[in-house]
């Protein structure tokens, strides 16, 4: 079975991951368009999801490969991003960093949806949970954490609670969706 154009566009993104990743790691302040090349990739890879989720929804391209796929690039953009500008540390951002316990959070948070997810699947075969207003907003504040580390903004940090807590949030919430389909066999 070939791809969708949905399908299409997640495998982009998931493709777009390591040159995220290389072009933070390979960031000197003598080379700061880095950064604004990483920005770019951060952005296509963004707004490339809000499109794929588009395209899939209103032509009919929901698959089975892109409710794995799109979860899947969703994680690896935001845990690469996370990793990569903490390890950049201050010179990215201007002053401004990831402290350790924000990248922990939301490394551990997606560790543990990502292990729930391929344990019920592989007990219960296919499921389908649906995203939360909570794990939206957690994602809208990672989204915000990243752009504003990368545009140097020095209030980013501002964020960094809220974005720790709706984190916190949606893993308790997802976890329970999780714990309910293992015990009842269906969608939560």
């Amino acid at each position: 079975m070939a791809l969708t154009f949905a399908n299409k566009i997640t495998v982009c993104r998931i493709v777009a991951v390591p040159f995220l990743i290389a072009t933070v790691l390979y960031y000197t302040p003598q080379n700061d368009y880095l950064r604004l090349v990483a920005l770019g990739i951060f952005l296509f890879a963004v707004i490339s999801d809000a499109v794929d989720g588009y395209v899939a929804r209103h032509y009919r391209q929901r698959t089975k490969a892109g409710a794995v796929l799109d979860p899947v690039a969703d994680k690896l953009l935001l845990i690469s991003a996370f990793i990569c500008l903490y390890k950049v540390g201050a010179a990215i951002g201007g002053g401004v960093h990831f402290p350790i316990w924000l990248v922990v959070g939301v490394i551990s948070r997606d560790v543990v949806l990502l292990s729930g997810a391929a344990i019920i699947r592989l007990f219960h075969g296919d499921f389908e949970v649906e995203p939360t207003i909570w794990g939206k907003a957690a994602t809208f504040f990672q989204i915000a954490a990243v752009l504003g580390i990368l545009l140097r903004l020095p209030w980013v940090s501002a964020v960094w609670l809220p974005m720790i807590i709706l984190t916190a949030i949606s893993g308790v919430d997802y976890i329970r969706k999780g714990i309910k389909i293992i015990n009842n066999g269906a969608s939560a």
